[in-house]
């Protein structure tokens, strides 16, 4: 999973370097200098929540990392949202109350950017993240019933 600076094995998580005793991210460059959390989610969950947000032309996405093997996409969020996120089936990591800055280059070694960083859509409201996320889960359950 795309966790900077920590590891969790908990598929509903809120993390923290501090707990984990990882040194918290650091950026060499800031876009914007605005601070974020990071919610991580399945690819295929994430990739359906992605679709979702692009289509309502009235939500702004913040960018969205993958991690190398497409395994997960990491959302960008507000400080503070790890504190109540509680999304089966993903993780929310908080960086030790000082926010991950959101770097040009991604800041996890092996991933990239599946929408880069942009001025006008700093990070994604977490509110309509899980409606986007439940509306995929949903999706995601009903085509694989029709198997």
């Amino acid at each position: 999973m795309l966790h900077p600076g920590t590891e969790t094995d908990a598929r509903t998580t809120a993390t923290t370097p501090a707990a984990t005793g990882a040194a918290a991210p650091a950026s060499t460059e800031d876009h914007g200098a605005v601070p974020c959390d990071l919610v991580t989610v399945p690819a295929r969950q994430g990739l359906e929540a992605v679709d979702i947000l692009r289509r309502d032309t009235e939500q702004d996405i913040g960018p969205v990392l993958h991690d190398g093997t497409c395994d997960t996409l990491g959302f960008l969020v507000p400080p503070g949202t790890a504190e109540a996120w509680d999304v089966p089936g993903s993780a929310c990591t908080r960086t030790a109350g000082r926010g991950l800055r959101i770097p040009a280059e991604p800041p996890v070694t092996g991933s990239g950017w599946l929408l880069p960083p942009e001025d006008d859509a700093p990070v994604t409201d977490p509110a309509v993240l899980r409606a986007a996320l439940d509306q995929a889960a949903r999706l995601i359950e009903a085509a694989d019933s029709c198997r």
